[in-house]
């Protein structure tokens, strides 16, 4: 095993190899060792750096809902959410899978309800208005997680074979929720 220093740039080297590793082979599939040899670190430097595998996969594998989707026009929020999904589609679809592989994890499981909460429940809800404005903003992540379930993890690519139609049809049920009295 070659020997690059210290500090930062294994600790990049372990990050690169595990965000790799884990989109290729998913949480299970991919060992310390594995991760470490990628690196060409010691597996001991992977725990030293980042805890655990578990914390190492939640660091490397955390998806990011563009802000600005949830900042815009509140009429046309159902429309621009499901457009930006498909846009990011193969960026964001191998971390969703990865995390939804590793949500057998107790600890993975944990947050992913923390993201689910911070990153999307919580935004939409604080643009909303209504005295059910919390169980509509779940009520809309729930639909936005079953689109991605249809189209990353079943591979429904029929359900958005016409791109524009979909998202009208899709962005429209989704708008209902958010601002169900326009």
């Amino acid at each position: 095993m070659t020997r690059r220093g210290s500090g930062t740039p294994t600790r990049d080297r372990i990050h690169v190899a595990a965000a790799r590793l884990f989109r290729e082979r998913g949480f299970a599939g991919t060992s310390v060792r594995d991760i470490a040899a990628a690196a060409e670190a010691d597996p001991a430097l992977v725990i030293r750096h980042f805890g655990s595998k578990e914390l190492l996969f939640l660091d490397v594998v955390r998806p990011h809902l563009d802000e600005s989707v949830f900042g815009g026009p509140l009429g046309t929020l159902g429309t621009r959410l499901v457009g930006m999904l498909l846009d990011v589609g193969e960026e964001f679809r191998p971390a969703y899978v990865a995390l939804l592989q590793g949500s057998a994890e107790a600890r993975i499981a944990e947050q992913l309800r923390g993201l689910h909460e911070q990153e999307f429940v919580a935004p939409l809800r604080a643009r909303m208005t209504g005295a059910d404005a919390d169980a509509r903003a779940r009520t809309a992540a729930a639909m936005t997680g079953g689109m991605l379930y249809a189209l990353w993890i079943v591979g429904d690519d029929r359900v958005a074979a016409d791109r524009e139609s979909f998202i009208r049809r899709y962005g429209g049920l989704l708008q209902r929720l958010i601002t169900p009295d326009a």
